[in-house]
């Protein structure tokens, strides 16, 4: 779990290829099956519909087992979200600045529909303000800038066993 740009993605994907598990990332999963880029979701239904999309498809993913998940960045503001997966589930907050996630967005594909605003960096040092206590409640957190990538994928693999 973690801010936008903070790498649950990407390292998510490394960690569960890694273990040889399945990985799913919640807004390519979403996008899939709903046939929309976030963007569309959240300009038809809001935000609110599109977390009742995470909590339909977390309710769906507490039945398996096994798996690597790469969260949206707000999943932890989703009521009982994070009860649903736990136990056996482990949360790992990938925690980053505010400034280093957006240079990494900017650098990215598409700006999260979130950050489409005057401000992107305000804009997500607020997310961050009002996400972190849900980030906090992690069983790690693992501070990504100062962790070099091979290290933070054999680290994160080594507690996804334990």
């Amino acid at each position: 779990m973690g801010l936008p740009g903070s790498g649950k993605s990407t390292v998510g994907r490394r960690v569960a290829r890694r273990l040889g598990r399945p990985f799913l990332d919640f807004d390519s999963e979403i996008e899939r099956r709903e046939g929309k880029s976030i963007a569309q979701l959240f300009s038809e239904s809001g935000e609110t519909g599109f977390r009742a999309l995470e909590l339909a498809l977390t309710v769906e993913l507490s039945k398996s087992n096994g798996m690597i998940l790469a969260p949206g960045g707000g999943w932890t503001t989703i009521p009982g979200a994070t009860a649903l997966l736990r136990p056996p589930a482990r949360m790992i907050y990938l925690r980053v600045k505010a400034e280093v996630a957006i240079g990494r967005i900017l650098r990215g594909r598409r700006i999260r529909p979130l950050l489409q605003t005057a401000d992107p960096l305000e804009t997500l040092r607020k997310l961050l303000a009002e996400r972190e206590a849900g980030y906090l409640e992690a069983d790690h957190v693992i501070d990504v800038e100062v962790v070099k990538s091979q290290h933070l994928i054999a680290t994160i693999a080594r507690l996804a066993l334990t």
